[in-house]
């Protein structure tokens, strides 16, 4: 029996992209359930090459690991070590073979590491601009949401003892972390919203 190397998720794609590119709505496909965004994306492999969408996806694996070498060195480490830690995604198997395949995972790795690398720029903004996008595109990454939020919120006093759960709860809250969701939000809504009615 004959494995095909090509993931069935990345035919589904072209199949959007193709509808896309005749003016029609990627949902015409049954078996689409991505963001239509994510067909436009790919549409020039209609009338590129059929390997545009893989070649995509194996772009933002090597920023994936250009990003993750920014975000290291700016938090301090070395950068001979930064190199070897981007090193351990660049030359691993596992983002290799699942990029090469047609799976759009490496778009997501690299709004999510965007969003960090903006984060400790602090240019708050351009994160919660990507972020809302990386919600868009699927919705599990809402899973960092907490964990940005306390980045954001940068309260040194969570880390105090003895406080009620009460007080930890309040000290999250500030003018930054709700301009983050507000704009987050609104990108994921606003996003959803228009492909929505296309």
């Amino acid at each position: 029996m004959e494995v095909k190397y090509t993931d069935i998720d990345f035919h589904v794609f072209m199949d959007g992209s193709r509808l896309v590119t005749q003016g029609e709505s990627p949902y015409n496909r049954s078996t689409y359930r991505y963001t239509p965004l994510l067909a436009w994306m790919l549409s020039p492999s209609i009338y590129l090459t059929s390997c545009f969408g893989k070649l995509l996806f194996v772009i933002c694996d090597v920023l994936s690991g250009v990003l993750l070498y920014l975000i290291l060195t700016h938090r301090g480490l070395s950068k001979d070590a930064a190199c070897r830690f981007s090193a351990l995604w660049l030359l691993n198997p596992l983002p290799i073979g699942v990029s090469t395949r047609g799976n759009a995972e490496a778009l997501l790795a690299i709004l999510v590491l965007s969003t960090l690398l903006c984060l400790q720029l602090k240019r708050h903004l351009t994160a919660a601009i990507l972020y809302g996008l990386s919600v868009h595109m699927k919705i599990y990454t809402v899973i960092y949401a907490l964990p940005i939020a306390l980045y954001v919120s940068n309260r040194k006093e969570l880390m105090t003892r003895n406080r009620g759960v009460f007080r930890v709860i309040q000290s999250l809250f500030s003018i930054e972390l709700a301009l983050f969701a507000v704009i987050a939000g609104a990108v994921f809504l606003g996003l959803t919203l228009i492909f929505y009615h296309m």
